[in-house]
Formats: structure tokens, C-alpha cells, sequence
């Protein structure tokens, strides 16, 4: 089943305000946070539009607060795009669903990354897997869209303030309907 922009936005308004794994904001403000970064950044519509929907699979596999606390990786960097592949390309979907691979690998590539990594990012890295190994890095990073994971994740690790101001939903919507497939 095919979700469409207005479910999105639904998904949002129900569940959007159900804190955000054990940060000091909500899965809405989370989203909202990523996607004025990757904006901020120039980054592609497209990679704007992955990064406002890059934990939508939170909302669509309710776990309650915290999973990872309980030791459950919800998977959710792939719940959602069967429901989001009929709406959008490659290039939306793919940074979603190579953004839990991408924290794994800056483990692996950048020796600082780690250390800055949120009490609740450690435990759900040790979930998914853990860090990778040198050869996995590399071939990750061979991959289409990896880049795009990357930028992605470091966007998801700054997303995590309280006090960030962002533009509206609609805003982010109004790009995501853009960039929909015909």
C-alpha cells in the first residue's frame, strides 16, 4: 500500500509528537531539524525530502519511546519504503534506507565521529550491527546514494536540539510533492 503525501502529513500530525528516542525532541521536530540542515546545506530537493522522511518508519512501526532501551532495532530505515516507493525515485529513497549503514561506516572511516554520538545512537549502533570493518566501509562507500547516506546521518546527529527553529511541515511537503514521481 502506497502512502500519499497527505498520509504522510497525517503520519506526522498523529505521531509526530512522540519524543524522539530519548532526545530532547520529537520525532516532528527531529524530521523538521534534518531536512532545514540537509536545505541549509544546498543540499538536492530530493535529499531534502529523505531527510524530512528518513525515520518515517518510526511512525508507521510504533515501538514506544526508546526501543533500543528494550533492545528492539525496529528496522525503521526500511519499514517505510515500500510504503514511500511508489512516490518517489532512488534518490530519495535510497539515503533512507542506507542511513543506519552510513553511522556504522563513520564509525569505521572517522575516528572522532563515535565519541560524538548520542547515549541512544550508541545503543541502537550496537542493534544494527555495530561499527563496520575497514572492507565493509569501503564497500559501502561504493554504493550509489552513499554519499547521500552520509551527509544524511551527520544531519540526523545535529537534528537534536531543542531550541532549533525550522520552517513549517508544509514547507518540507510542498518539496516532497515536487519531487513525486508522475
Amino acid at each position: 500500500m502506497a502512502l500519499s503525501i497527505d498520509d504522510i502529513r497525517h503520519l506526522f500530525d498523529k505521531h509526530g509528537s512522540i519524543a524522539y528516542s530519548g532526545e530532547p525532541v520529537s520525532q516532528l521536530q527531529h524530521a523538521l531539524q534534518t531536512a532545514t540542515l540537509a536545505e541549509a546545506s544546498g543540499a538536492s530537493r530530493e535529499l531534502i525530502v529523505a531527510s524530512l522522511l528518513h525515520d518515517l518508519g518510526h511512525l508507521l512501526n510504533l515501538q514506544g519511546e526508546t526501543p533500543s532501551k528494550r533492545g528492539i532495532d525496529d528496522l525503521h530505515q526500511y519499514f517505510a519504503l515500500p510504503f514511500l516507493r511508489p512516490l518517489f525515485s532512488d534518490a530519495v529513497l535510497e539515503p533512507i534506507r542506507l542511513h543506519v549503514d552510513a553511522k556504522r561506516c563513520l564509525c569505521a572511516i572517522d575516528a572522532s565521529y563515535h565519541a560524538r554520538l548520542s547515549a541512544d545512537s550508541v545503543r541502537s549502533l550496537q542493534l544494527q550491527g555495530g561499527i563496520f570493518d575497514d572492507e565493509t566501509a569501503q564497500a559501502f562507500l561504493a554504493k550509489p546514494y552513499a554519499r547521500d547516506a552520509i551527509a544524511l546521518r551527520r544531519w540526523d546527529d545535529e537534528a537534536k536540539d531543542a531550541q532549533r527553529v525550522t520552517p513549517e511541515l508544509e514547507h518540507f511537503m510542498g518539496i516532497a510533492r515536487s519531487v513525486m514521481l508522475a
